[in-house]
């Protein structure tokens, strides 16, 4: 829609029609929020009931209208579809409306309706690693396009800043710290001096060489990849959305989540390969090629098993490391099987899980919509309400645990939080030297 906008700036409005298929994805605030932290510009209409979903006669997600200067339909398309794929499309409706003298260039009066948020020194951070061994804390700034280093000071509940790695300004660079540029970073995964970036805005896995101060791309071209992308050279791979990444001895696991997949890195040689998932956006379970993921967003290790958040489905998951190489579910039944419901089994449900980490048998879980971090353990399939759902969490998307702390990403409150694992007790982390 960007490239759209930019290439019919005067002939083509775009508006934003959000027919929630979650609860929390219903809530005005909640719109206006993901709004911001994807910076997207023009109006969009709260379709809370499917009025207009229905109207149209719409039955995916997404689905694009064209409709002409009469309000007449021109063209309808469900799923993805590239800018240069619909170009021709609206070409062909301004040519048609020129003709006829019924096209009008002049700029539409859309009221400024969602506030400007307050200046924070973090904005939208989707992922946060603490690491213990060093006393470091790594924070994906998403909104500001960079990475912060931070040293962990005291009891845990205040940083100073080392470095901030990118310039801030959305890109697609390599090279030292203040030249390098990101585009909505996410996932973190640290190996030896090495900090590993899911790049998600840039469809890329970027490299962090913490002793060199310079960033490298390791996978991705910087373009979004197809539905049938092979394995290959690291940077010779289109990638498809990134969200997670996950360090695991040679390897760097990488959630995939654009195409509902689970890609792994051989750091050492430089190849990139699908690991798990066949592509098809499902909850089903079975051997790790033909298994369908949806969305898988977070990623966490015991060693044996990689369990992964799998957002769309809502589901708690995980795949062998090693043996027959399977994939199965902890918690969740299903694309539309959702809510906020503690207990075992089939019966759990959560809403749009984010984030995840392992944690002496249990994972702790970044229930995003639902506002709350849950405790899943495994091998019960049970699941218990840890901590929010009173506020104190907005749409958290990141967790990471160290010396007895778990830190959280708490996305749309721009904040780092974090609380001892003995005595539930969320406060701010401070983040000593860091500007907006």
């Amino acid at each position: 829609m960007r490239k759209l906008e930019s290439w019919f700036g005067s002939e083509l409005v775009v508006i934003g029609v959000h027919s929630g298929k979650f609860i929390a994805e219903r809530v005005t605030d909640n719109i206006a929020r993901a709004a911001e932290r994807l910076e997207v510009g023009h109006p969009i209409v709260n379709d809370r009931q499917y009025r207009i979903w229905r109207a149209y006669a719409v039955r995916a997600w997404p689905t694009l209208v064209l409709v002409d200067p009469d309000g007449r339909v021109a063209g309808q398309h469900a799923g993805e579809i590239t800018a240069e794929e619909l170009a021709p499309a609206v070409q062909r409706v301004v040519a048609d409306a020129e003709s006829r003298g019924v096209l009008d260039r002049s700029a539409l009066p859309f009221p400024e309706s969602v506030p400007e948020p307050p200046a924070a020194a973090l904005r939208f951070p989707a992922k946060v690693l603490a690491d213990d061994r060093a006393g470091r804390l790594f924070v994906a700034d998403t909104g500001h396009h960079r990475v912060v280093v931070a040293r962990l000071e005291g009891e845990g509940t205040r940083a100073t800043v080392e470095a901030v790695v990118g310039s801030g300004e959305a890109g697609f660079v390599d090279g030292g710290y203040e030249d390098a540029a990101f585009r909505h970073p996410h996932g973190l995964a640290l190996a030896g001096g090495r900090l590993y970036v899911a790049d998600t805005g840039n469809h890329a896995v970027r490299a962090v060489d913490l002793e060199a101060r310079r960033v490298e791309t390791v996978a991705g071209t910087g373009e979004p990849g197809g539905w049938a992308e092979r394995e290959g050279r690291g940077r010779a791979v289109a990638l498809r959305s990134p969200w997670d990444v996950l360090a695991l001895g040679d390897a760097l696991y990488i959630a995939m989540a654009g195409s509902h997949q689970i890609w792994r890195l051989d750091v050492t040689a430089g190849e990139l390969a699908p690991w798990a998932g066949s592509g098809a956006e499902a909850l089903h379970d079975g051997p790790r090629a033909q298994a369908a993921l949806a969305q898988p967003s977070g990623l966490a290790t015991d060693g044996t098993r990689l369990y992964f958040a799998d957002s769309e489905s809502s589901a708690i998951r995980w795949a062998e490391l090693d043996g027959g190489g399977a994939v199965g579910t902890v918690v969740g039944t299903g694309l539309f099987d959702f809510g906020d419901r503690d207990g075992e089994g089939d019966r759990v449900r959560l809403q749009h899980p984010l984030g995840i980490a392992w944690r002496g048998g249990e994972l702790f879980v970044a229930d995003t919509y639902n506002g709350k971090i849950k405790v899943v353990e495994p091998e019960r399939r049970r699941a218990r309400t840890w901590a929010g759902g009173e506020g104190e969490l907005w749409e958290p998307g990141g967790l990471s645990i160290a010396a007895e702390r778990l830190y959280v990403a708490d996305t749309n409150h721009h904040r780092i939080a974090v609380t001892p694992l003995a005595a539930m007790r969320f406060e701010t982390l401070e983040l000593a030297g860091l500007t907006e």
